[in-house]
């Protein structure tokens, strides 16, 4: 089981980081969703995979599993919901304002014999 958990960590890892080096910001705002489900995998694996033990203590229980790591997981399901908001509109405004979701400079920054007039408005 174990094994098995781990390796999905760090598959959805590497895709994640795959994604985030993309050229195109939807790509980057999958790269992140899918980088945050692998830390909230790897967060709730460190609170020691049991079976059928409740997390609170009861009377006659004499094992439980640790409810920490299940709200720290929680958490940041929240927050990461909120930065993948963020993320998308910060996308859509830049795809708004230049006309495509390409995350690179702009042809006058990147070729220095080229101004700003001959650019075509950076696209």
């Amino acid at each position: 089981m174990e094994l098995l958990l781990s390796s999905a960590i760090g598959m959805m890892t590497a895709a994640g980081i795959y994604l985030i080096l993309r050229r195109r910001s939807f790509a980057v705002v999958l790269g992140t969703t899918m980088l945050s489900y692998a830390i909230n995998l790897f967060l709730f694996s460190t609170g020691r995979l049991v079976i059928n033990q409740p997390p609170i203590l009861q009377e006659g229980v004499t094992s439980y599993t640790d409810p920490i790591p299940q709200a720290l997981v929680l958490t940041a399901i929240v927050i990461s919901f909120g930065m993948t908001a963020v993320t998308v509109m910060m996308a859509l405004g830049a795809f708004l304002e230049g006309g495509d979701d390409r995350v690179d400079m702009p042809r006058a920054d990147r070729e220095p014999g080229v101004s700003r007039g001959d650019a075509g408005e950076g696209r």
